[in-house]
């Protein structure tokens, strides 16, 4: 697969590094697709006349549209919010393939049900799907993360999880282009909004054909006793036999650090949540994720995923066609982003620099749209042609972009899918993606709102608020990269400082792979020696 630039915690043999665990990674990681779809494409086709027309919402008040459009999004991040719940259980009994299988099949369902709605059924159908889908997307988004965190290798977790977060962007370039592709070539009327919510059944078929191709978690089948098909599937991701030390090493790693991990609580369903909230340590590495999805959707994102349009009339564009285009440029600098990203940036520069220099680029691009709406006023002095000033807001916006995409808009993800013990992971995982469902929940359920009584005002608050994450980063989050997942919680020792947590942990972890190298190495030079007969005979 190329060696790109990856840092190793110990040496690791180049056949780890093989097309297997690229392909189960990006096959679970296809789950994103279809958040990133629909993220995407839902608020573009609200936006269209057909759909208007078809549910006559074209007959409704600003303020009446707004209520019905926030409804229609937030209930599918309503349903996401209970998703990643259920997606704890299903992990836990039935494994993160099989986990996937269920997601994917589920999504399908809330698909088809959006896509017999029409004028005689009314939008109810609608909400139905839309809930449904969220169900799917919330187990998904509990179950893949944990998946790819289990089965990659330390020194390119970071890019694998990232697979996730390429494959989001992926979905939202399709979402926002493909509303602007039928607004522009089908004619308006049932089909034209249909053919958006039909897309949805690609993502979603692909993954549930995919999953049943996956390897399970060897993590997940060890914690289920099944240490037989545990070894074979680590032999098979990592491409290494049984006999091999660097394989051996880890199976037993794993072994051990379940074992421990079973002793504070015990094994069985509860077993993990008894261990979390009886741990002051686990409590806190749980607020501390959870609290990323927060600051996350106080960038505005959400807010700019599902009203995309919104925004962009907001600084001046007028034309539905003229919205379309803008935002689906906005997907293709996200998308580009997220691969330098996932390439690059956060296997090398790791998490908490990414986001720091994320919220002060993000930052100061808001301000500046917001000020420019306070001055020029462009809901006031309407235009058919974009000013110089607006020209330069939209300028603001991409860099936004810029800044966004390759920091906050995955690394939550992977620092949420690192941060615990596999004995708790799929329980604190369902709590951080609960979260994050949440607090989307929340961003999209009141932006219509926001932007009707706000104005430039909400620019003004998202950009505050990223402010503010730069503060929390710093002085609360450790970084986590190239920090192997049986020895993540030493970055939580007490008196540690998290700005200082990862140097001094790497700082041991090359001490012990050094001094276990030397007595390998005197092992080795001993067995090589003549034996001697010290009773005085040779």
């Amino acid at each position: 697969m190329g060696r790109l630039s990856r840092v190793e915690h110990r040496p690791t043999p180049e056949e780890v590094y093989n097309w297997r665990v690229y392909f189960a990674a990006m096959v679970s990681s296809f789950a994103a697709v279809m958040i990133g779809y629909d993220s995407a494409f839902i608020g573009t086709s609200i936006a269209l006349s057909s759909f208007k027309s078809e549910f006559s919402l074209n007959k409704k008040t600003a303020s009446q549209f707004a209520l019905i459009s926030a409804n229609i999004v937030s209930s599918y991040q309503a349903g996401c919010f209970f998703g990643a719940i259920l997606g704890y259980p299903l992990g836990y009994f039935y494994g993160r393939k099989w986990g996937l299988v269920v997601s994917a099949s589920i999504f399908c369902v809330g698909s088809i049900l959006q896509i017999v709605a029409s004028s005689s059924t009314g939008l109810g159908i609608i909400y139905a799907g839309r809930v449904i889908v969220g169900l799917s997307i919330g187990a998904a988004s509990n179950l893949a993360p944990i998946y790819v965190a289990e089965i990659s290798p330390p020194a390119i977790r970071g890019r694998l999880i990232g697979l996730y977060e390429l494959c989001w962007q992926i979905g939202g370039v399709i979402g926002f282009w493909i509303n602007y592709g039928v607004s522009r070539n089908v004619e308006p009327g049932h089909v034209q909004w249909l053919i958006a919510f039909a897309v949805q059944l690609v993502p979603g078929g692909l993954l549930f054909i995919g999953s049943f191709s996956l390897t399970e978690s060897p993590r997940w089948l060890v914690s289920r006793d099944r240490n037989v098909q545990a070894l074979k599937n680590l032999c098979y991701l990592r491409h290494l036999p049984e006999d091999h030390p660097y394989l051996i090493d880890e199976y037993q790693a794993i072994q051990a650090t379940i074992a421990h991990e079973r002793s504070l609580a015990g094994a069985g369903f509860f077993g993990p949540l008894r261990t979390v909230f009886t741990s002051r340590m686990l409590i806190k590495r749980l607020l501390i994720g959870s609290s990323l999805f927060a600051w996350q959707n106080a960038t505005g994102i959400n807010a700019i995923n599902y009203y995309s349009p919104t925004i962009f009339r907001s600084i001046g564009i007028t034309g539905t066609n003229t919205a379309l285009l803008t935002t689906g440029v906005y997907g293709i600098i996200k998308l580009i982003g997220a691969l330098a990203w996932l390439l690059w940036l956060v296997d090398t520069l790791g998490r908490r620099y990414l986001l720091i220099v994320g919220s002060i680029g993000g930052a100061f691009s808001m301000y500046y749209i917001g000020a420019y709406i306070a001055i020029a006023k462009p809901e006031v002095a309407v235009s058919a042609t974009l000013s110089h000033g607006g020209k330069s807001a939209i300028a603001f916006f991409y860099i936004w972009t810029v800044f966004y995409s390759p920091t906050w808009n995955g690394t939550p993800w992977v620092v949420g899918a690192e941060f615990f013990p596999q004995h708790v992971r799929t329980f604190t995982q369902a709590c951080m993606a609960a979260s994050n469902w949440l607090f989307g929940f929340l961003i999209a359920r009141f932006t219509p709102q926001m932007f009707l009584t706000m104005g430039y005002g909400v620019y003004m608050f998202f950009a505050t608020l990223m402010v503010l994450s730069i503060f929390y980063v710093f002085f609360i989050l450790p970084e986590t990269k190239q920090i192997p997942l049986e020895r993540m919680e030493e970055l939580f020792a007490p008196g540690l400082k998290p700005w200082r947590a990862h140097a001094v942990v790497m700082a041991r972890i090359q001490e012990d792979n050094s001094t276990s190298v030397h007595e390998e190495r005197k092992s080795h030079d001993f067995s090589k020696e003549p034996h001697h007969n010290y009773s005085g005979h040779s």
